[in-house]
């Protein structure tokens, strides 16, 4: 170890990343000391690395992590995550973001300031490449100050912060890749609560808890759409077909409309959703590049519908993975099995239920039929703690006909998973 260069040291301090450790570690010899001082670019104090952490008060923290930062040089990587922490005050904080401000390239901060201070003029923005905030207020923004030329990913997680400033922010971001909003206090001076976000360079978003009346996302390179557990009347998507990723889990929404964006889809996920079947098979009929369809626990607004499994597969040609659970009726099997259809490139069938049925065992060798090149069958289930006989005689029964079925199927491997 003698014989390394003191920068591969700082590699390897860096490397460690939890303060506690780097400190412990660049005890071992001088060499390493100057490795710590001079060459240690990434810093990471989190709760959860160290019990004591829990213990300190918070000016002991404030000390600790000022003593910790201005002992090092040329920092690139600043992770302060901590869980446990109300509040730091302003003063610290402030130092910690004007000492690392010239050399920094990520910032991962997630404790309150009081009083608050605008994150966005005191860290630096030249260099910086990933910014995660969360527990912050961030106020008027200003796009042609405040730019942050090299920035790829921001993460804002329960951040105060207008529909405005959020627009203005992502304007000062040219270069931004990476979008992630989880449960903002979007501050509105709108009657209506409505959010409009345009980037040409943006290519993953991901929204979480976030609730609004109007949301436009303008973004021509964007790759990867995922919602999760938001409540939207108009969500609507102006691309250029450039989406491959699409994921909507447990979402309330009345208008979705992501354009001309489906043409590329490769990957569609929707779970715990209400949807138009005719509605949203035309949103994404027009993806013949599909390789995923995953429609799991979807309820349909008309009870009547259900989905056709004949216009699924002249529509993507080139699925491989399909992944079906809803409330069967009988028009699912009746109707939604009709003709002489295949399913030529499915290799991978999973198929749930909620509410055990003798329809279920219907659909499954109803879809077995038609899936010629499968390899795996995966069957997802839900079973009750306290179960009548009338349910254990069921699903004594589904389990004898799958072990009939199968046996027609011996190449399949097939998979039980139950909740």
């Amino acid at each position: 170890m003698e014989f390394l260069p003191v920068e591969v040291v700082g590699n390897i301090l860096s490397r460690l990343g939890a303060a506690r450790d780097v400190v412990i570690a660049s005890a071992t010899c001088r060499k390493w000391q100057e490795a710590w001082r001079k060459h240690l670019h990434t810093l990471t104090f989190n709760s959860n690395d160290w019990p004591l952490y829990h213990e300190f008060s918070t000016s002991r923290l404030e000390i600790i992590i000022t003593q910790t930062i201005f002992q090092t040089k040329g920092l690139q990587c600043l992770s302060i995550i901590m869980d446990d922490v109300d509040e730091f005050s302003a003063a610290p904080v402030i130092a910690w973001l004007m000492y690392t401000r010239e050399t920094l390239r990520q910032l991962h901060y997630n404790v309150r300031t009081t009083p608050n201070i605008n994150m966005l003029e005191k860290c630096g923005r030249q260099k910086l490449e990933v910014l995660a905030l969360a527990h912050n207020t961030i106020t008027g923004v200003e796009p042609c100050y405040q730019k942050f030329p090299c920035l790829k990913s921001l993460s804002l997680s329960y951040v105060s912060i207008s529909a405005l400033d959020l627009s203005l922010l992502l304007t000062a971001c040219p270069k931004i890749e990476l979008l992630s909003l989880v449960s903002l206090d979007i501050v509105m001076s709108d009657p209506q609560a409505m959010m409009d976000l345009s980037s040409y360079s943006l290519k993953d978003i991901y929204v979480e808890a976030i609730s609004l009346d109007k949301f436009i996302l303008e973004a021509d390179s964007l790759e990867k759409l995922h919602l999760k557990d938001c409540t939207l009347e108009v969500f609507e998507l102006v691309g250029k077909g450039m989406l491959r990723f699409l994921k909507i889990d447990d979402v309330s929404v009345i208008h979705l409309d992501i354009g001309e964006s489906a043409e590329n889809l490769e990957i569609v996920d929707v779970s715990n959703f209400t949807i138009m079947w005719a509605k949203f098979h035309h949103m994404i009929s027009r993806s013949s590049k599909l390789r995923k369809l995953r429609l799991w626990g979807v309820v349909f607004d008309d009870e009547d519908e259900f989905v056709d499994i004949e216009t699924i597969s002249s529509c993507f040609p080139l699925l491989s993975h399909l992944s079906l659970s809803y409330d069967l009726k009988e028009a699912a099997i009746q109707y939604g099995l009709q003709g002489s259809f295949v399913l030529d490139n499915v290799i991978v069938l999973e198929l749930g239920w909620t509410v055990i049925s003798d329809l279920f065992s219907t659909w499954v060798s109803g879809l077995l039929e038609r899936c010629p090149q499968l390899r795996k069958l995966v069957i997802h289930g839900v079973v009750s703690e306290t179960k009548t006989h009338e349910e254990c005689h069921m699903l004594a029964n589904f389990t004898s006909s799958i072990v009939r079925l199968m046996r027609k199927y011996l190449h399949v491997e097939v998979q039980f998973e139950y909740e």
